[in-house]
């Protein structure tokens, strides 16, 4: 689980309008961010209708096209 400590900074109003949070906290949510991008990416292909090749397929055909080039 992923635990935050945020500051906030308030207006004169008292109205929280920024949040401060350590580097390591940022760094934490943006490793995250990208873990949960990837999931989603991954189920939307999984999703699709799209063919698809096994990996070692794919792998082969890329090295065939590299060497033709």
């Amino acid at each position: 689980m992923l635990t935050i400590n945020p500051k906030y900074i308030t207006d004169q109003a008292g109205n929280k309008i920024s949040v401060v949070i350590s580097l390591r906290e940022f760094e934490a949510m943006v490793e995250k961010i990208e873990e949960l991008e990837e999931i989603k990416l991954y189920d939307q292909v999984k999703n699709s209708d799209e063919p698809s090749l096994p990996i070692n397929e794919a792998f082969e055909l890329i090295e065939t096209l590299r060497k033709e080039k």
